[in-house]
């Protein structure tokens, strides 16, 4: 029982950390971005529930995959996302409607 409790929670550590592949570190092989990055509901008018982290790229919105709204501070503070269009550099690639990054850092504090 106790080998079979182990084999699922490994199981689960590798699924949830598989589903996060956001990098740290620029990869010198694809295209850096700056972008404006808020709540797509609060700042640029997107259609959607609660709040959710976008970017805006040749002035078109994307909800953001792979980075969430609360991972760069309080949404709702005076500079969080839901008040405030920051500057970020990023990396990724529109697929359909969305913003899929691999890469997201803030460049204002």
């Amino acid at each position: 029982m106790k080998t079979i409790l182990s084999a699922i929670g490994i199981l689960i550590t590798l699924t949830l950390s598989a589903q996060s592949t956001l990098s740290k570190q620029l990869d010198p092989t694809k295209k850096v971005l700056i972008v404006e990055a808020s709540c797509g509901q609060c700042q640029f008018k997107m259609k959607g529930k609660g709040c959710t982290l976008a970017v805006k790229i040749d002035g078109k919105s994307y909800f953001v995959d792979k980075a969430h709204i609360d991972d760069y501070g309080d949404a709702h503070s005076n500079m969080g996302f839901c008040n405030a269009i920051r500057k970020a550099k990023v990396q990724g690639e529109v697929v359909g409607d969305k913003f899929v990054a691999s890469f997201f850092a803030l460049l204002d504090k």
